[in-house]
């Protein structure tokens, strides 16, 4: 009994541990004011942090467990977007609050085709996710 509860004690510890951390590397960053500024939305700021701690300690009770979820392909393909969506945006937020991109456009001289570095930073991650699901995840 003692060790059940030892290990669902360090369990919940570690994911709160590693969610906590992902909130915070996100507020340190800005990356949520930021967020909201580009795309118009400072009106939800507070849903979207809400949104943020709430993924992380579902994420980290998920952690816990090993589900075993069965959903119809048009729902996985939905979550998949979605998460694809979130990471995208994670880390366009993040190039953004580093300025990796002006930095960079700058250093290979292509200071007017910024959009057209940017356009093909995302194509080439949609034909790598493309090729990667296509040829090498077994169904």
């Amino acid at each position: 009994m003692i060790r059940e509860f030892v290990v669902a004690f360090v369990g919940l510890a570690g994911g709160l541990a590693v969610g906590s951390g992902f909130v915070a590397f996100l507020t340190v960053l800005g990356v949520i004011p930021r967020l909201t500024q580009l795309t118009k939305t400072m009106k939800w700021i507070a849903t979207y942090e809400r949104g943020v701690v709430l993924g992380a300690v579902v994420s980290s009770w998920i952690s816990l467990r090993d589900p075993l979820l069965s959903f119809p392909p048009i729902v996985t393909s939905v979550i998949g977007l979605l998460s694809g969506v979130f990471v995208g945006m994670l880390a366009a937020a993040l190039t953004e609050v580093l300025n990796v991109f002006p930095i960079l456009a700058k250093r290979l001289g292509i200071d007017e085709q910024i959009v057209m570095l940017l356009m093909a930073m995302v194509f080439g991650k949609v034909a790598g996710s493309l090729f990667h699901w296509i040829y090498f995840v077994d169904r």
